[in-house]
């Protein structure tokens, strides 16, 4: 496994940090942080203008055709900047499940305006009953002649607040087997009975609140076959989740960057504080986390790029080191830096909401370590 970055991918990470460095400064991530929909349309059309959203999405649809090491390089630079924006949710997570599970009519409609940038899709999958097998699922999708009826719940889905359209895992049967029985249905956000609500909380991302009462949904916009969706689902977890711990461990490095940086030049008692040896046990803690993540990370992308059959089992173990090694990373830092850590101008806090935030989005260490056990024949997932 060679992990060395091509030309290409060399090319990419130089001009994302161009493009972050002049585009997203830490006043600008608070600002969109705190505003209403943790959105900025003009951010997310310069990126579109460089190609990201349609990285991965084959030239057929629409998209560039890249791989996912690719577009790891770029999420990596852009977790180190704690970037915004509605990518992951539209441009990975939703084109990935339109590709694995959509025909072809639906792959050209609904792909090209995703590449592009000009719609914006969300990925409803969790529920009230927080976890991402598929057993959590159990809002019904009804069918009766030429439409599925909605009712039900789907919580902390990022983006929903400002996507078009919503991709909405739902259960349109019931069986013995959790996997069995799930479907997915593209949802217009405006549809009559939807409403989407933001939660509010300490996170960095939105995430949204969406109810469905007596949703219509005409069967054309079911993806795939009837009950089969779980393929599809787990292709597309996968594949986001690997360079969501991309994202995060480009924060990692950050959040060790600044640790390092404050422990030497911080002086305390007449010397910086970086010569305390509790000070230097915080500041490696944050940098054998960051550098675990990154290439657990990197070696789950370049799995799914070169079709590894344990591909699945590399992505749960990036996502087990970065749930757990990002926020690490953001505690020892706040070890290190006390009270100026805690004012969100100098910029600290800005990853630890996101480290808070996504060490559970698409499954947290303990979901992963257990699947990781049914994929080594160790134990049943629970």
């Amino acid at each position: 496994m060679d992990l060395t970055l091509n030309e290409i991918q060399t090319m990419l990470q130089s001009s994302a940090r161009e493009f972050m460095e002049d585009q997203v400064s830490k006043a600008r991530v608070l600002e969109i942080d705190d505003s209403e929909n943790g959105y900025d349309p003009d951010l997310w059309e310069q990126m579109s203008n460089l190609g990201w959203p349609g990285l991965t999405i084959p030239e057929e649809y629409g998209g560039l055709g890249q791989g996912w090491v690719d577009l790891g390089v770029i999420y990596e630079v852009m977790g180190n900047y704690a970037c915004p924006s509605p990518h992951l949710s539209s441009a990975v997570l939703s084109a990935e499940a339109i590709l694995g599970a959509g025909s072809d009519e639906q792959k050209k409609a609904l792909l090209e305006p995703i590449a592009t940038g000009q719609q914006i899709f969300a990925f409803a999958y969790t529920e009230p009953d927080y976890n991402w097998s598929p057993k959590a699922v159990q809002l019904q999708a009804t069918k009766s002649g030429g439409s599925y009826t909605l009712n039900g719940t789907k919580l902390f889905v990022p983006d929903a607040n400002v996507a078009d359209q919503i991709i909405v895992v739902a259960r349109t049967s019931n069986g013995s087997n959790p996997e069995d029985g799930l479907s997915m249905l593209v949802v217009d956000r405006n549809a009559p009975g939807v409403s989407v609500r933001t939660m509010t909380g300490w996170i960095g991302p939105k995430v949204c609140e969406i109810n469905f009462e007596n949703v219509s949904v005409d069967a054309s916009n079911l993806l795939g076959e009837e009950g089969q969706a779980w393929g599809a689902i787990e292709n597309a977890h996968d594949r986001a989740t690997a360079v969501l711990c991309a994202y995060m461990a480009g924060g990692a490095q950050r959040v060790y960057d600044m640790t390092r940086e404050y422990s030497q030049t911080r002086i305390a008692f007449g010397v910086p504080i970086g010569t305390f040896q509790r000070v230097q046990d915080h500041v490696i803690d944050a940098v054998t986390d960051a550098d675990s993540s990154k290439w657990t990370a990197f070696e789950a992308l370049w799995k799914l790029d070169q079709g590894a059959s344990d591909a699945s089992l590399g992505v749960s173990t990036a996502k087990a080191v970065a749930s757990r090694g990002f926020a690490r990373a953001c505690d020892a830092a706040h070890h290190v830096h006390a009270g100026i850590g805690a004012d969100l101008e100098y910029g600290l806090t800005q990853y630890t909401k996101r480290a808070r935030t996504l060490q559970h989005y698409l499954g947290d260490h303990t979901y992963h370590k257990a699947r990781m056990a049914k994929m080594m024949n160790l134990a049943n997932q629970s």
